[in-house]
């Protein structure tokens, strides 16, 4: 699309692709959109300024995180929590568990919204509790379809910290179990950030397919055994494709 105003055009054409692609040097950048070398080169350089994209030491540009801030902003607009409510409930009369809602917020995630389980043993949290991304099942949900390069750039170091004797404790590790999660669609924290306590989330995404908030089931070990985690993935996710089209329909 062209408007009347052409460096913003080339610079949303330049987000977009890195968006598709993940990171890509400015050769492939300028080669790929047909863009004048002399441009690029000063679009590229106030994104940078800004905050909107992110240039790693290999010479490779990638997404910023200020987008993700914006992204998470525009996500506010929505009344997330009214839309959400409904659905929540109705998982969790059907799963009796504690059920989440929650964004991604730079490189954490954070509960938007919580209905608590009918059963006497809760697992304890609350609203704007901030949890890890790579421990947490809610946290991979959020991460999971992202690229390798905003997975990079979220966690800059090979070692991540441990919270249990579960939990992953390396950036390869993790991107094995985002493989996982991405294969079956939903992703589960069995004892990885509290110890015997599991979750199980699946992401929301908007219209264009986009992952902008995800769903999960919390309780103890007793709660969630083995053999309720294909039925918990299946309420979770349909919880999710419910929230998807509740979001597309008020958009």
């Amino acid at each position: 699309m062209k408007t009347s105003v052409p460096a913003i055009d080339k610079m949303v054409r330049i987000c977009t692709y890195l968006r598709q692609v993940g990171h890509a040097s400015f050769s492939r950048i300028q080669t790929s959109l047909a863009l004048p070398k002399s441009s690029t080169h000063t679009i590229l350089e106030s994104l940078l300024a800004h905050g909107l994209i992110h240039l790693d030491e290999n010479g490779s540009y990638s997404l910023g995180l200020k987008l993700y801030e914006f992204g998470n902003n525009a996500i506010a607009s929505f009344d997330f929590k009214r839309e959400a409510m409904p659905i929540l409930y109705d998982l969790r009369d059907k799963a009796r568990l504690t059920c989440h809602l929650g964004v991604l917020q730079e490189r954490e995630a954070i509960y938007l919204a919580k209905v608590e389980s009918p059963q006497s043993v809760i697992v304890k949290s609350w609203e704007g509790r901030r949890l890890a991304l790579y421990c947490t099942s809610l946290g991979k949900a959020l991460i999971a379809w992202k690229s390798e390069a905003e997975i990079d750039h979220i966690f800059p170091q090979e070692s991540l910290p441990s919270f249990t004797p579960k939990t992953i404790t390396t950036r390869t590790a993790l991107k094995r179990d985002l493989e996982i999660v991405r294969q079956r669609g939903w992703a589960m924290d069995d004892g990885e950030d509290k110890e015997g306590v599991r979750c199980i989330s699946a992401p929301v995404r908007d219209a264009a397919g986009s992952v902008i908030a995800a769903i999960s089931v919390s309780g103890v070990d007793f709660q969630i055994p083995d053999s309720r985690i294909e039925e918990l993935s299946i309420l979770v996710k349909a919880a999710c494709i419910a929230m998807s089209g509740a979001l597309v329909f008020r958009a």
